[in-house]
């Protein structure tokens, strides 16, 4: 046990001493894009003012310091070594809680492919037991979970891989499976499983969103969403509210937010 936590404590260290310097040598500021598509790096030397931002399904990962995001009316923290796990586009408020210029929030952004991650699940000889969020409250299609050793060793390898762009087309694709496994398997994959399992179901409302985003400054009815989604008006209000974790309602207002 005191060799993993040395292990996971040294990826931690070896990954924050790569972000510092790929940060240090960018012409860019943050979010610093990177050579592999969906790949990106963000680094902050204070904490920040919160802001609203809508979430694509993402894993968002602190190597060192901290940040903080809400979902309707919860608040989700990741610290270092910790990832926050977005399966369903959604509104948010957020910040960088955690970072001063001798220690500065650094982490990434890796964009989740659904489809990867579902096929992961549906080949896993030995798949870990579904555990729901603690609060009924939660949103479904959002969870926050430790990162292993292992996965932390994958995302070194992705660092390392930027020296050699020629490289990345070919070697990066089947890298990019290994951290969702290694997430699958570790101490919180039973959480992301639920969460992943949650938004597959929930496919029908991804057309409803979609029109919520695209009429957000109009008065959209509840009832229409749900014809969408081909479901009564009741059962879409109580799905969409367990996955986003807000009512349309609300979530049509944080949109709002991030347009003005």
């Amino acid at each position: 046990m005191g060799a993993t936590k040395n292990r996971r404590a040294q990826s931690l260290d070896n990954l924050a001493q790569a972000l510092g310097r790929y940060t240090e040598s960018c012409a860019t500021t943050n979010p610093y894009p990177t050579a592999i598509e969906g790949f990106v790096v963000l680094r902050s030397d204070q904490p920040k003012l919160p802001s609203y931002r809508l979430f694509q399904p993402a894993l968002c990962v602190a190597i060192q310091g901290s940040m903080w995001a809400t979902f309707g009316d919860v608040r989700y923290v990741y610290n270092a070594g910790q990832a926050m796990v977005v399966t369903v586009e959604m509104p948010s408020r957020g910040a960088v809680s955690q970072a001063n210029p001798g220690d500065p929030f650094l982490g990434f952004v890796l964009v989740l492919d659904l489809a990867v991650l579902h096929e992961l699940v549906e080949q896993m000889s030995s798949q870990p037991k579904s555990q729901t969020h603690a609060s009924s409250a939660s949103p479904a299609g959002v969870c926050v979970v430790d990162l292993s050793a292992e996965a932390l060793d994958c995302l070194s390898r992705a660092m390392r891989m930027l020296e050699t762009p020629t490289a990345i087309p070919l070697l990066y694709p089947r890298l990019y499976r290994e951290p969702l496994y290694w997430l699958l398997t570790g101490s919180g994959g039973g959480q992301l499983l639920h969460t992943v399992v949650a938004s597959s179901r929930e496919n029908r409302l991804i057309a409803a969103i979609h029109e919520l985003k695209t009429r957000f400054a109009e008065a959209v009815r509840v009832d229409e969403l749900a014809s969408i989604a081909c479901i009564s008006s009741a059962t879409f209000h109580r799905h969409f509210k367990a996955t986003t974790g807000m009512s349309p309602l609300q979530y049509q207002k944080e949109l709002r937010l991030l347009a003005a």
